[in-house]
């Protein structure tokens, strides 16, 4: 009933004619409404009319739209007598006499207020079933009883939100809602209107559809919206509720009750506000975790109890308890993935405007890179051209526009990896890398495949032929300090990509389909932004996959397989490091496209580690790099001894000696446990 007098709100919608004129007519019928109430009052004490009684149908027919009351008596059902009854509870809200009136018909100065008795008694077609509790008047809360001894003789109270909507002052489409779902619901704002790419067109048209007056369902089905794209989601909601003539205000999951009672009283409540304002509801379950049990069976007994047009909007499809979902109401659910690669051309040429002439190559780079949602790539094409426009006037080209145009979209990307991985920032450069020719070149050949993805893939087809094995990986394999951290931050800074290290402690869990959970919510944030993924020390997550003996061991390769799956489809760099690459199952090395043996410096290569570790800013004296070169430790290990040196040399007010490297090279032995022969540090003193 509640579903279809939404859905049907055409004539009877009163915010399609000028608002003055409907509210001044609105009030005027409501006026003689009241007086033919307190007419029928008058003759029950026994007294003369004051004033003859006009014509309701006749007034009404004069009016742009129907009276408030004759909407709201057909929404919820309300028969004459129930009617009437509203208006008496009404009148001693708006209508000073009606007060003495009451207390006269009810023969004591101290009713003077309306109760269920005086109305069987004064009113016309009277029956009992009026103030039942499943009738509309108390289910829907039209009309609240106050305090008695007896039902029929409690005070009876309109409703406040019913008696404006009476009045016509809430009445206009969008209109603040009952202010005791402050907290729970907020109307959509302009923050919530975006423009839709062509694609996002179609999802709200096929709502419009299902929506539509006349349909043959029973019941209006709920419109589950799925995807990372939430703005998106709330844009067709809108759009779609905009060519319905429905306002649509958002309610998040995270705040319904959980308190059978309370969870009633809110979807009670919500159903009633959906049907004065004309609105639909945005259930926001984007923030709400699949895991959480009691917050889905919330959301299944919400759906299933609230009699409004509805959008459930989240990151998954969603499965409901049976407890909460059971299966009464349809369920239409749609995909809202981020504009195709045209559409963001489009949008990424519209956001621009004139400063896109000459970007072209600059533009396919930016749709073949970053996946970005309509509202990311207006934020970037503001921060980029308001950083443009704030360069000296010879710093205003395409070459500049195009450098931040990059850099706005790292940052559009890169909020939602932050709170999964560390943001790395790189910092080291190929001068700074230290290996062999062989590895630097694989190194090369990783960027180059990097950079020119979207070329082979797309423009060249590759992606069409087959869908596997597309994503870009890596697997950094060598001894603690030999360079991989530093190798993977060369590469960012060659790509200019943002560098996140993933967080295993995080990532890794006991619990059965937890790592597969981390798993997922790291790839998904990192998907928009073609970040590089670091996968430090991976062998926590990378072993060699077991016989199943228990179902342990099952969960566990499932999860590995998972893995192999997200990274074949990553449309980013994803580098695993591992310090033990027997460790790892081989089935892995095949599905690795890049492997780079990370080697122990010799002598050789030391000595330019040596020569490069210091910065140009730091004071140095007297270093001998063929001694120093005599140390058996790894690149991080020299780094160590670089920077404890520094110190030592800062607090002396001093250059960096070899004194000072001596004492930072015994506390660095001191913690790799190992002795310091002196065939490593003969002669230095």
């Amino acid at each position: 009933m509640m579903l279809d007098a939404i859905a049907n709100a055409d004539e009877r919608t009163s915010s399609r004619w000028p608002a003055e004129d409907w509210t001044q007519a609105n009030q005027r019928w409501l006026a003689a409404a009241l007086a033919g109430v307190r007419a029928a009052l008058e003759r029950y004490i026994g007294g003369q009319e004051r004033e003859p009684a006009e014509d309701l149908t006749a007034l009404a027919a004069g009016m742009p739209a129907p009276p408030a009351l004759d909407t709201l008596a057909n929404t919820f059902g309300l028969s004459s007598f129930e009617r009437s009854l509203l208006l008496l509870c009404a009148g001693v809200e708006l209508d000073s006499r009606y007060p003495a009136l009451c207390a006269a018909a009810q023969q004591d100065p101290a009713r003077s207020y309306a109760t269920f008795s005086l109305a069987l008694a004064a009113l016309a077609d009277a029956h009992w079933s009026a103030l039942a509790a499943d009738g509309p008047l108390r289910y829907w809360r039209l009309i609240e009883v106050g305090p008695g001894s007896a039902l029929t003789t409690s005070p009876l109270r309109i409703d406040e939100r019913v008696l404006h909507y009476l009045l016509g002052v809430q009445n206009a489409r969008g209109g603040l809602p009952d202010e005791r779902l402050a907290g729970f619901v907020r109307p959509a704002d302009d923050l919530d209107r975006e423009e839709l790419a062509a694609s996002q067109r179609d999802l709200a048209g096929q709502i419009v559809a299902a929506w539509a007056p006349g349909g043959e369902a029973r019941r209006l089905p709920a419109v589950q919206l799925c995807g990372e794209d939430g703005a998106g989601q709330r844009a067709i909601a809108l759009a779609a509720c905009e060519q319905l003539g429905l306002a649509l205000h958002v309610l998040p999951a995270l705040v319904l009750p959980l308190e059978p009672r309370e969870h009633e009283a809110l979807a009670r409540l919500w159903t009633r506000e959906a049907a004065l304002s004309q609105s639909a509801l945005l259930l926001d379950c984007g923030e709400l975790e699949p895991a959480d049990a009691s917050r889905e069976a919330a959301v299944g007994r919400f759906i299933e109890a609230a009699g409004s047009p509805l959008f459930i909007a989240g990151r998954e499809r969603r499965t409901w308890p049976t407890a909460g979902w059971r299966g009464r109401r349809p369920l239409l659910t749609l995909e809202v993935r981020a504009p195709t690669p045209p559409e963001q051309r489009d949008l990424w040429e519209r956001g621009l405007g004139d400063a896109a002439i000459g970007l072209d190559g600059s533009l396919d780079a930016l749709v073949d890179h970053f996946n970005l949602p309509a509202p990311a790539i207006r934020a970037a094409c503001i921060q980029a051209l308001s950083r443009a426009a704030s360069q000296p006037r010879p710093g205003r080209g395409p070459a500049e526009i195009e450098a931040a145009l990059w850099e706005a979209c790292r940052v559009q990307a890169r909020p939602r990896l932050a709170n999964l991985a560390q943001h790395i920032a790189p910092a080291a450069a190929w001068d700074d890398l230290v290996l062999p020719e062989t590895q630097r070149q694989i190194l090369r050949e990783i960027a180059v495949h990097v950079r020119q993805r979207a070329k082979v893939y797309e423009t060249w087809g590759f992606a069409a032929k087959s869908a596997r094995g597309l994503g870009i990986s890596a697997l950094f394999a060598g001894g603690s300090g030999t360079g991989k951290t530093m190798a993977a931050e060369v590469l960012a800074n060659e790509l200019d990509l943002d560098l996140f290290r993933i967080d295993l402690s995080q990532v890794v869990s006991k619990y059965i389909g937890e790592t597969e959970k981390n798993l997922r919510r790291v790839f998904d944030a990192a998907e928009g932004g073609g970040a590089i993924l670091l996968f430090d020390e991976a062998d926590a997550l990378f072993g060699k996959r077991s016989e199943v003996k228990d179902s342990h061991d099952r969960y566990a390769n499932i999860e590995i397989s998972y893995l192999l799956q997200r990274m074949e489809g990553y449309r980013g760099l994803a580098i695993l490091t591992t310090n033990m690459r027997d460790a790892l199952d081989p089935a892995f090395l095949r599905r690795i496209r890049f492997v780079v043996q990370f080697p122990f410096p010799d002598a050789a290569q030391r000595a330019e580690i040596w020569r490069r570790i210091f910065p140009a800013d730091t004071p140095t004296e007297g270093l001998d790099v063929a001694r120093l070169a005599r140390l058996n430790i790894a690149g991080g290990n020299i780094r160590n001894i670089a920077i404890y040196a520094a110190f030592l040399a800062a607090d002396a007010h001093e250059p960096v000696r070899m004194g000072h490297l001596l004492r930072a090279a015994r506390v660095e032995y001191a913690k790799l446990e190992r002795p310091l022969s002196e065939a490593e540090i003969g002669g230095w003193g």
